[in-house]
């Protein structure tokens, strides 16, 4: 093979040399770490980290005047590349090139030279599974999924009107507040504009250029078609929906482009409030995109829609919810926290990302504790309380450094310990679940640590599309304390491949999981459901108008600043992603069996 790489090199390259026309290979350094923590419901989970916007630029070609030389990526694969002893010759030969064309060939060669001495090492990633293979098909590796869209100027953008009038101190019982809004109804609006042209696609015309597709969403949005499934058949009825009246916290319905909530009981925390806040935001970023639908939505964490108690899946009341497990028939929706958490003091998703991205570039990887650590409240579930059994001991270290979480205190120190943003500091990062799932999933993944995660039952929206042994390192319940001695022993011994699942748990949280996405998988999930519905919703006799005034300009404090720090000011300027079709009966037995495989081999 080498000798055919030499042969089909000499092909293409200049018998001159010109040292002002080199090219030069070097490897995007490793994305910076992102703080996590864990805390759930009464010790409420950690949050998140800023959605760094991501060109997709890895690879591509810098034109300069007289040639083209090749943009700065691949340093770190030279690094361990020039290990073997057969990359000399390459190296000699990627010597003075002429062109772009000779450049890309060059560019060929060393990454198939690269690919095909990877093959030779018996050390790749944590377990021996092609997880590019599955039926995810998660296009592996950072810079793997181009941007969800180009952003417009902000000259070009729809600002989205958002005015309290008074000074909105006062306060009220209920979520919502009547008559704060004045909106125009959406049919006499205008539609959501046209996504603008990229920079790059050739012009059509002298004023109008080509505009790109919009992107596959994410493969998680598939299950969007499983959580709808029980009712494809026979739809949605009036009568059904209001089944779920006992078991929720509000109504939500959209007629004509417009929200109105009837709230039946105030919930945890501002769990309603924030939740809402992301429903009023979706409304304003696709004006007139939302169908007319009816939905009944509880916010507590316990999926409660077990099938066996309805034999006849379609019998069963549509309800939203965070969470569900394979026993359930909840519908899955995004969690309060994405806007935010004013009681524990954690930031909206989107800005929270931000800070943590510059954070954890302050303390790369190979500098952080050798240990795997978890922070939070063990006293809202069982699995946390095992959990501590495997902290360090004069007996034993289970290489497992594990904190409880003490909120009363955290409050009397106004948050100066907690926040989730510089609590990167460790290698590895935990995570258990709370009395279900746990919001601090995302923050845990985001941190560009690896992620050693407990079998849990329970998932949200997004862990669904997590892949095992690529995403992150599953630990067996049963045996967590030798489980999570394993894998930090394995991953210090093997520095390379450890961050590597780092960065492919924190990539699918900053690109994967953007509010970009969020909102379209909310825009999908409610389009798909409204399809489904057999009968013309209409406003419920107690419900009040729901728009981003409604809520915010009755908040104080902490509440309401992250209400502004996650407003959306300009209506989107293209199109939503495209929604993938269903999973096939074969492909969820893929995905059951892969996992059921990792997690056999690695605990």
């Amino acid at each position: 093979m080498r000798s055919f790489l030499l042969r089909l090199a000499a092909r293409w390259l200049p018998q001159h040399d010109d040292d002002e026309e080199r090219a030069a290979l070097a490897l995007d350094p490793p994305p910076s770490p992102c703080p996590l923590q864990d805390e759930d419901r009464a010790a409420p989970p950690p949050l998140g980290t800023r959605h760094v916007v991501d060109d997709g630029s890895d690879g591509d070609l810098a034109a300069a005047n007289n040639g083209a030389h090749l943009v700065e990526k691949w340093q770190s694969t030279i690094a361990a590349a020039k290990q073997q002893a057969w990359w000399s010759p390459v190296m000699a030969i990627v010597a003075p090139t002429r062109g772009v064309g000779v450049g890309l060939v060059i560019t060929g060669l060393v990454f198939v030279a690269f690919l095909l001495a990877g093959t030779r090492s018996s050390s790749w990633p944590w377990i021996h599974l092609d997880y590019y293979s599955s039926a995810f098909q998660l296009r592996g590796g950072r810079g793997a999924r181009p941007p969800h869209h180009i952003p417009s100027s902000v000259a070009n953008l729809v600002p989205i009107p958002f005015n309290c009038g008074g000074n909105g101190t006062h306060s009220s019982t209920s979520p919502l507040s009547a008559g704060a809004c004045h909106r125009p109804h959406a049919a006499a609006t205008s539609p959501s504009p046209s996504p603008l042209p990229l920079a790059s696609v050739e012009l059509t015309t002298s004023s109008e250029r080509k505009r790109p597709a919009p992107p596959r969403c994410p493969d998680y949005f598939r299950y969007i078609h499983s959580d709808l499934s029980p009712w494809r058949d026979t739809g949605i009825t009036r009568d059904a929906v209001e089944r779920g009246r006992g078991r929720a916290a509000f109504r939500l319905v959209v007629l004509d482009g417009r929200a109105y909530v009837e709230t039946y009981h105030r919930v945890f925390q501002t769990r309603d409030s924030f939740t809402l806040w992301g429903i009023a935001q979706l409304l304003a970023r696709y004006p007139g995109r939302v169908p007319d639908l009816d939905l009944m939505f509880n916010c507590e964490d316990m999926p409660e829609l077990h099938a066996r108690d309805f034999p006849q899946p379609s019998n069963a009341p549509p309800l939203f919810r965070y969470c569900k497990d394979d026993a359930t028939l909840d519908i899955v929706f995004p969690d309060w926290s994405f806007w935010g958490w004013p009681e524990v003091n954690i930031r909206p998703w989107a800005p929270l990302l931000q800070e943590m991205d510059r954070e954890t570039r302050r303390l790369p990887w190979t500098k952080r504790e050798p240990y795997a650590q978890w922070k939070g409240n063990p006293g809202v579930s069982a699995m946390r309380k095992d959990l501590l059994r495997c902290n360090v001991s004069n007996k034993m270290d289970w290489n497992a450094r594990l904190f409880r979480q003490d909120w009363a205190a955290a409050i009397r120190r106004g948050f100066k310990d907690s926040n989730l943003a510089k609590q990167c500091t460790y290698r590895y990062k935990i995570f258990v679940q709370g009395r279900s799932w746990s919001v601090s999933e995302k923050y845990i993944l985001a941190c560009d640590s690896p992620m050693l995660l407990v079998a849990t039952p329970y998932r949200d929206f997004f862990s669904r599309g997590l892949v095992a042994g690529k995403h992150y390192w599953p630990i067996h319940r049963a045996h967590k304390c030798s489980s999570v001695k394993f894998a930090v022993d394995w991953g210090n011994a093997h520095p390379a491949q450890a961050q590597r699942m780092a960065e492919e748990g924190s990539s699918f949280a900053r690109k994967e999981m953007s509010m970009d996405y969020v909102y379209d998988y909310m825009l999908h999930l409610l389009t798909e459901y409204a399809r489904l519905l057999r009968y013309k919703p209409t406003i419920p006799e107690n419900a009040i108008e729901l728009c981003p005034e409604s809520l915010a300009c009755t908040a104080q404090g902490r509440e309401r600043q992250f209400m502004m720090e996650s407003r959306e000011r300009h209506v989107a300027d293209y199109e939503p992603c495209t929604l993938p079709p269903p999973f096939t009966a074969g492909e969820l037995k893929a995905v059951a069996r892969r996992k059921e495989e990792v997690l056999r081999k690695n605990t």
